[in-house]
């Protein structure tokens, strides 16, 4: 039984939400979201010009220079931001219709969008009572009352990809608001519904205007918001590619920018790891999003007497994984977002039989579909961890398995990349598990599973991206530390004593 619905969710297509209203863009430029499980056209976005991205970035300026939004107390937006979960959560099952076919995730993991925009918000606003916004500090060189305060860094242009909006969203939108920054998203031409319907709540809960603007936008233009002046921080999620010229773009004018990008991550596992279940453990976490994760455990790494049984084990067990439409509730893998990411994906299994890795399972489109961005789930034994499908992040259900020699040459193999975002160690003994994390260079390092926290922190060492998102950590990149030094101690901070 399908739960695919005729309803259109996304309202105002037409149209932008800049300075809090549903404007008209400058152009006619229209973008077509195709639905990834049909390659039929779902519905059709207004595309922004520069004029377009101009207006939004001037409401977002003005709305922080001159608007109450910085003013309020960190208190005041967090009411705010918690009726913006709520009022995103009652939307939630025009979400569960839209990432589907905007992305290709199962329906049974797109259904809890809404309760997925309300914990997260609600989390960021949970840290106006705890976070230390302003410490009092001793003066070490003069003065005699001292004060670090950390204020909102500004107007934020906040980009998403396509794999996981609503998540997205929340990690970049969340933060900056109780910061009290202003914010310009961009959505992804691939997925942009679902940053209208956060518009559509903001609308609804009286978000204050300027505060939170929306626009759809390609490439090029995407490049204005990055390099206008009037912008102060940008937060990107994306590929390393596209991360390395924002940064750049950043430089020029000394931008502040957290990028959260691309991996190949490893799972080590260690020679008291039962293969099976490590097997079961692993194909079960690619199937998720169809290997559409920048965290994914794509690189198994284990001692070469044990790789061939670990490769039977994956094939066996990751090509019974039922691939389908994404609201068949026996699916287990869906499609991939779009015809140009699985022609992608399916050069890189191309290119790793080309290279010589033992191609185990998969390989192709799935024979008995014939409409859909769909490939077979995909396993390699003989992996150069040099190589192609080794190296390079494919974005798709394929995993590569890599021998090593020994439990420090796993490690060696699994630091031997230019990412660095998340990783995984297969052992039954804790504190083993505990010294190769250690070991690891990565942002996450879980524990017999795939396993990433954004209650946490979430983000990467190397090539994988600079700064945090998710929790406390989360919340730092979107403020300014500010130095107070004073010759006498204020009234209003009372006695010392």
């Amino acid at each position: 039984m399908s739960a695919r619905t005729a309803t259109m969710p996304v309202q105002h297509a037409d149209r932008f939400f800049i300075g809090g209203e549903w404007v008209k863009p400058s152009t006619d430029t229209s973008i077509d979201v195709i639905d990834s499980g049909t390659e039929e056209v779902y519905y059709t976005i207004a595309s922004a010009g520069p004029d377009d991205m101009s207006r939004a970035v001037a409401s977002a300026r003005q709305a922080f220079d001159d608007g109450p939004w910085s003013r309020l107390t960190h208190k005041e937006r967090a009411e705010y931001i918690n009726a913006l979960g709520a009022a995103v959560a009652e939307r939630g099952d025009a979400l569960a219709q839209l990432w589907p076919r905007e992305s290709g995730v199962l329906h049974s993991i797109a259904q809890f969008s809404g309760y997925i925009a309300s914990n997260a918000l609600g989390g960021y606003a949970a840290l106006a009572d705890t976070f230390p916004f302003e410490e009092e500090c001793a003066p070490t060189i003069g003065g005699k009352f001292g004060l670090l305060v950390r204020e909102p860094v500004g107007v934020v242009g906040a980009i998403i990809p396509w794999n996981a909006p609503v998540a997205l969203i929340c990690h970049k939108i969340g933060p900056a608001l109780l910061a009290g920054c202003t914010v310009v998203l961009k959505s992804a031409p691939e997925a942009p519904g679902a940053g209208n319907i956060f518009a559509e709540a903001a609308e609804q809960i009286g978000l204050p205007p300027g505060v939170f603007n929306v626009v759809t936008a390609d490439r090029e233009v995407s490049e204005l918001l990055v390099t206008n002046p009037g912008v102060d921080k940008i937060t990107f999620t994306g590929s390393t590619a596209a991360g390395r010229r924002i940064a750049s773009l950043c430089g020029e004018r000394i931008a502040r920018c957290t990028l959260e990008l691309g991996g190949k991550s490893a799972a080590v596992i260690l020679d008291d790891m039962d293969l099976g279940t490590a097997a079961n453990t692993l194909a079960k976490a690619e199937c998720g999003l169809n290997g559409q994760v920048c965290s994914s455990l794509t690189r198994i790494i284990v001692t070469k007497d044990r790789h061939d049984d670990l490769v039977e084990a994956l094939a066996a067990g990751f090509s019974q994984s039922r691939v389908g439409d994404p609201f068949d509730e026996d699916s287990q893998l869906g499609p991939l977002v779009s015809d140009r990411q699985r022609e992608r994906v399916l050069g890189y299994i191309k290119k790793g039989v080309d290279e010589g890795a033992t191609l185990a399972t998969g390989g192709g489109r799935p024979a008995d579909l014939d409409r859909g961005y769909f490939v077979e789930p995909t396993v390699f034994g003989n992996v150069d961890n040099r190589s192609s499908i080794g190296s390079e992040e494919i974005f798709g259900p394929v995993l590569s398995v890599i021998k090593a020699n020994d439990e420090q040459d796993a490690v060696r193999l699994a630091n031997d990349t230019i990412y660095g975002l998340n990783a995984s160690v297969f052992t039954n003994d804790a504190d083993r598990a505990r010294d190769v994390a250690g070991q690891l260079r990565s942002g996450t390092v879980g524990h017999n599973n795939f396993r990433t926290d954004f209650g946490m922190a979430f983000g990467g060492f190397k090539q994988s991206g600079i700064g945090r998102e998710g929790g406390k950590e989360g919340l730092l990149p979107f403020l300014e530390t500010k130095t107070v030094i004073l010759e006498e101690r204020p009234a209003a901070y009372g006695s010392a004593e």
